[in-house]
């Protein structure tokens, strides 16, 4: 199972622990799941759900609606709402949000999210750059909360193990999951950088 999880499903914990430390619960409002069909929003969206919130999956592969929605996701939308330039404040559409695209998706996200709401990065698949203004932060009082999964202590590690142990339906984490043989790897691994992967891929060597 751990194997399945890996570092994207230990980092997607850690951002839902983040946000319940902010102050966040189900009963907060919608959440927003960046690159949803990968390995990190694919157990946001499971573990999300399974906690009672309303997920809002947004994705470049609409075509991958129907695998969000069987994981968890209450709404689609395609990733295209997200990637053009960033206003300083849009309209309120989220009360937080779990990131792992960054740049102008993680700009809008921000614009988009409520007041005194807030997101969690944990992502670059986009770029490292950061078009936004300090707009909803001084305005709407959001936070950007920032996920490291590397150097992160051993307590935190232990809780969110523990977390995903209770809150990880295993169910879900089966139809994240694809496993494959060594002699796939290669192939596999441009499939991975062509976007073309969904959820988790564990690769059985024996």
């Amino acid at each position: 199972m751990r194997l399945a999880i890996g570092t994207a499903g230990f980092t997607a914990m850690l951002a839902v622990l983040a946000l319940e430390k902010h102050g966040l619960t189900a009963k907060s409002g919608p959440v927003v799941v960046t690159g949803a069909a990968g390995g990190v929003g694919s157990v946001a969206l499971a573990v999300l759900s399974k906690l009672g919130y309303h997920v809002i999956a947004s994705t470049g592969r609409t075509s991958e609606a129907g695998y969000l929605k069987d994981i968890g996701a209450a709404e689609v939308i395609d990733r295209s709402e997200l990637s053009g330039p960033a206003k300083p404040l849009a309209k309120e559409r989220w009360a937080a949000g779990i990131d792992s695209v960054g740049s102008t998706t993680l700009a809008n996200v921000l614009s988009m999210t409520k007041y005194a709401g807030a997101v969690a990065a944990c992502g670059l698949a986009a770029g490292m750059d950061l078009p936004s203004s300090v707009a909803p932060f001084i305005l709407r009082g959001v936070c950007l909360l920032g996920i490291d999964s590397v150097m992160c202590p051993i307590e935190p590690r232990k809780v969110a193990w523990n977390r995903l142990a209770r809150d990880l339906d295993p169910a879900k984490l089966s139809e994240i999951t694809h496993e494959i043989g060594l002699e796939e790897v290669i192939a596999s691994g441009a499939k991975i950088l062509a976007g073309q992967v969904r959820g988790r891929i564990v690769v059985k060597i024996l």
